[in-house]
């Protein structure tokens, strides 16, 4: 049969992209190279990062913050088999969610590597080596992304691992270095951190947390540091040497200079990752790609060859799973002849780490370097009463206006629950909103949320509690 859309990749992007346009009428399929979808995110990445997280923050309350709240449990041992059965638990209930959602959605599945034979055509070859050529009105491509690799080093996933091995340790590592320190090393970094290991993060650059506001990013560090971090900035990795059931790290500065050996149990690179293309037959019907190996693509997500497109992770914008959801609900309503829109100033991005850092919008060095005059509202969590009684008094939130029109143009947190705090400034923001608008918006009591509405308030230096 023909169909309307057929979606290579049911990542988050695709999946949403597929379940969209059927909504809309069209007559689709996807096609998927792993056996189960969800892609990245939801297999090896977000989902199974999250429990980890979650599952290893229970464990450091229970050791060092119960009895400070009058519990008693004894020492309490991590049993890291059952650790990965709790998170695998989660992974198989979310695959099997979008599995059942594309059946409901009517939307034809595909197992097996999809290639664009030529405009219209998708050839699918499975895993036995069959393949079948679809046939369809629109593709739309979303194959995600994969880890970026260190040259000379090779990724084994035992000792040297990308973010799929570091999910999948058998046991705590007693020393872990992490190259880069960005939002995959610092949240998996956490993890093992939290469960015992000495963990050492080297980055090339002088900061943490690069495009994230400076002084949110300094002050984590500072955080992290009280945690048990090490951190040796500007530095680079010039080779890793696996030896025994270990590895041998050479560290030497960025600009350059005398180098030293770093030994680790695990080393997890973690500099980043790249668009996954391969095998999409991309070159052979001529779809230009940008120097970073992007797709490139219009307004409207096309590419320049009609009636092919591509959301997420293979085309330009951060690589964060609901940029590529946004964009593949945008896609299918734009071949449904309706008016799909992404407003990418008004992507928040989250560190799941505790505590959580959370941004949308612009960030102070943005808006010096574009010459905007802005007021700044910081409000300090140590000030509020949520946070104050029940022992979660680190970092604090940050509005930035236009020292014009008071529109909000970008807001920063570092604090518990920052990841869910941040989406009352994404409204905010996409309604145009003022920090008076959030300022004179009545909030609960006692609630964390709350510093959202003082630091909206500082902005004209009228806040209450500081």
């Amino acid at each position: 049969m023909s169909y309307d859309l057929i979606v290579i990749g049911t990542g988050p992007g695709g999946y949403v992209c597929a379940i969209r346009a059927a909504q809309l009428g069209l007559q689709v399929a996807v096609v998927e190279k792993r056996k189960t979808h969800g892609g990245t995110c939801l297999n090896v990445g977000c989902i199974p990062s999250k429990a980890l997280l979650h599952a290893s923050h229970a464990f450091e309350d229970a050791n060092t913050h119960f009895d400070k709240l009058g519990i008693s449990v004894g020492t309490p041992k991590m049993d890291v088999k059952k650790m990965q059965a709790f998170k695998q638990e989660g992974v198989d209930g979310n695959t099997k969610g979008v599995e059942f959602l594309l059946k409901k959605n009517k939307v034809d599945v595909f197992f097996g590597l999809g290639r664009i034979a030529a405009a219209g055509q998708v050839e699918v070859t499975a895993d036995d080596g069959t393949n079948q050529v679809l046939q369809t009105k629109n593709i739309v491509i979303a194959t995600g992304s994969d880890v970026a690799r260190l040259p000379g080093v090779e990724i084994d996933e035992k000792v040297v691992v990308s973010s799929t091995g570091a999910l999948e340790l058998e046991s705590v590592p007693k020393r872990l270095v992490v190259i880069g320190a960005g939002v995959i090393g610092l949240e998996l970094g956490s993890v093992w951190r939290r469960l015992g290991s000495e963990v050492i993060v080297v980055e090339y650059l002088d900061r943490i947390l690069p495009g994230m506001d400076g002084d949110v990013a300094k002050n984590f560090q500072r955080m992290l540091g009280k945690q048990g971090f090490q951190f040796k900035l500007g530095s680079k990795v010039t080779k890793v040497e696996k030896k025994g059931k270990g590895a041998t790290l050479t560290v030497e500065p960025a600009a350059g200079g005398a180098s030293e050996t770093i030994e680790a149990d695990v080393v997890l690179v973690a500099i980043g990752r790249v668009p996954y293309t391969q095998g999409l037959g991309l070159d052979e019907i001529g779809v230009q790609k940008d120097a970073k190996g992007r797709i490139q693509t219009d307004a409207h997500f096309s590419t320049n060859v009609t009636g092919i497109y591509a959301i997420g992770d293979v085309i330009a914008g951060p690589m964060l799973a609901h940029k590529a959801e946004d964009e593949g609900v945008a896609v299918a309503e734009i071949l449904a002849g309706k008016a799909g829109h992404v407003n990418y100033d008004v992507i928040p991005g989250v560190v799941y780490t505790a505590p959580e850092v959370a941004s949308v919008g612009k960030t102070e060095e943005e808006l010096k370097a574009a010459g905007i005059a802005y007021n700044v509202g910081k409000f300090p969590f140590m000030a509020n009463g949520r946070a104050k009684s029940i022992g979660l008094t680190e970092g604090f939130v940050k509005i930035l206006a236009d020292a014009a029109t008071d529109k909000v143009l970008g807001v920063h947190i570092v604090g518990a629950n920052a990841g869910e705090l941040i989406h009352e400034a994404v409204i905010a923001m996409e309604f145009g909103g003022s920090s008076e608008d959030i300022a004179r918006s009545c909030h609960a009591h006692p609630t964390l949320a709350e510093a959202v509405k003082e630091a909206a308030m500082a902005v004209e230096k009228r806040a209450i509690h500081m």
